[in-house]
């Protein structure tokens, strides 16, 4: 895993950041598994205010090579440091 030189800001303000998130409401269904699951939106939206308060953010870059797709994540806080 690459991460910045530090992460100890990022780390307290994540580990507070998972101590106020709730689970997100199953809001979608699944007729081939009889399954309830939450969507991508719902998941987003109980995240982002969350992290917005604690300095968090998530980017997303694709890329695409050789035939294979791939999505690179990185978790950032406001004081730079990433994972």
């Amino acid at each position: 895993m690459q991460m910045s030189d530090t992460i100890d800001a990022l780390a307290a303000a994540l580990a507070a950041a998972q101590g106020e998130i709730e689970n997100a409401v199953k809001n979608s269904a699944n007729p081939h598994f009889r399954s309830k699951y939450a969507d991508l939106a719902e998941i987003i939206n109980t995240v982002r205010p969350v992290f917005a308060r604690h300095g968090l953010a998530v980017l997303q870059s694709p890329s695409y090579d050789g035939g294979i797709a791939s999505v690179t994540t990185m978790l950032t806080h406001r004081s730079g440091q990433w994972i």
